[in-house]
């Protein structure tokens, strides 16, 4: 086994999971992997294989034992968090690992969040990997692995479990080639929000910037893409934005599955970075099965589509895209000039909206577009509108692109 190269990092908490993370520790050491052992959990424990204990990383004097559970997870995960950074800027560790229950997973999951980048290998063992995950997983591209029984006690079924979670780790660990800057060196890079109401334009788009050498992350709106595409910009991964499709400030306003938070549309402007907004499946609120529609969405005033059997749309009404028109204004009006530009198209914001389309609605997309313009009135945000483009031709996406090759090339 090289001592020199990075190791595994292997956490959880050793006052109730120690049996399981040693378990563990054994069998990714079995593959000739190197392990760092760190005890995040309320009690110190003073085991021999432990690696980091308590007073590596929790100041001296901290009431870590006294703190009601709540309290104590933010409070380890934020001690925690500080280490692991150091960890990954000293090139200490080539993967992170993890096992727990709710509270030992939403600690992990918080710290790998905040500390570690997309592309570094991270995986929790939980029993928690069912349902809606999305408040482990965030913007970030933790792996999660079903514990399938609780982790507690020996097993064979757990057993198995940890047996593929030291060769998944260690495989990730292997793979992983650590660089002192971003993933992304050789090409610039854009970042484009995407639907499938909106894939004609996204596709052109993308087409003229790799033929001008740029590398395109194609990022689904769907709440966790449009997460991720914030959290793109803020660690400098990518030149510049297409936003084209922002569906996700719909859902954040009105109630939609899809929502991204509210973060979502801040990153560029606070970062200076590059971008061109449209407002793309702006016409869609994003909901489960169509018996999951709330009941203000039922009327016989709302057009509803049933896309697939697990989404259900309902198209945004003209007092909604008056609201989001100037949400949208508000959120990008603190741009610096050059930065910023909002494009607007006259005949359809989707493939849904278009002239015939389930969806069509010229009034409320004016509506959208006029309130946008009014948030927009005395910033350094250009607006321009294009009365007779649908936001999925070609020509008119192309156009886009290459504007904001040049807004990233000024």
């Amino acid at each position: 086994m090289d001592s020199q190269k990075p190791a595994i990092l292997l956490f959880g908490t050793c006052d109730t999971k120690l049996p399981q993370l040693l378990q563990l520790r054994s069998l990714i050491l079995s593959h000739n992997r190197r392990v760092l052992l760190c005890d995040v959990g309320r009690t110190p424990n003073t085991d021999p294989s432990i690696d980091i204990p308590h007073s590596a990383y929790v100041p001296a004097g901290a009431p870590i034992s006294s703190l009601p559970r709540g309290e104590l997870i933010s409070a380890m995960t934020t001690y925690f968090t500080a280490h692991l950074r150091q960890l990954y800027s000293a090139h200490a560790i080539s993967a992170a690992i993890s096992l727990g229950g709710s509270g030992g997973t939403a600690l992990a999951a918080g710290a790998m969040r905040a500390a570690l980048p997309i592309g570094f290998p991270k995986l929790i063992v939980t029993a928690m990997a069912s349902g809606d995950v999305s408040c482990y997983v965030g913007d970030s591209d933790i792996t999660l692995m079903p514990s399938i029984v609780d982790i507690a006690g020996s097993n064979e079924l757990l057993t198995l479990i940890l047996t593929n979670a030291a060769g998944a780790i260690s495989g990730m660990a292997c793979a992983y080639t650590p660089t002192p800057t971003t993933p992304f060196t050789k090409k610039k890079a854009v970042a484009i929000s995407m639907f499938g109401v909106t894939t004609p334009a996204v596709t052109a788009a993308q087409a003229l910037l790799e033929s001008l050498g740029y590398e395109t992350l194609i990022l689904h709106a769907t709440g966790s893409g449009g997460r991720v595409l914030e959290r793109l910009v803020r660690e400098g991964r990518v030149a510049g934005v297409l936003d084209i499709t922002t569906t996700e400030l719909a859902d954040e306003l009105f109630g939609g599955v899809l929502s991204a938070g509210p973060e979502r549309l801040t990153a560029a402007v606070e970062c200076g970075v590059p971008q061109i907004v449209s407002i793309g499946a702006t016409d869609c609120l994003n909901f489960g099965p169509k018996d999951t529609l709330p009941e203000r969405y039922r009327g016989d005033d709302r057009k509803v589509v049933v896309h697939n059997p697990s989404v259900t749309l309902v198209r945004t009404s003209v007092e909604e895209c008056k609201r989001l028109g100037k949400h949208i204004g508000e959120k990008l009006r603190r741009s610096k000039e050059g930065k910023t530009e909002v494009w607007c198209p006259g005949k359809g914001v989707s493939v849904l909206a278009e002239e015939g389309g389930p969806f069509y609605d010229p009034e409320a997309d004016a509506a959208l577009v006029d309130a946008l313009k009014t948030a927009l009135e005395g910033s350094a945000v250009e607006l321009k509108c294009f009365p007779d483009v649908r936001l999925n031709d070609e020509h008119w996406a192309a156009s886009l692109a290459q504007r904001l090759v040049e807004m990233m090339e000024a």
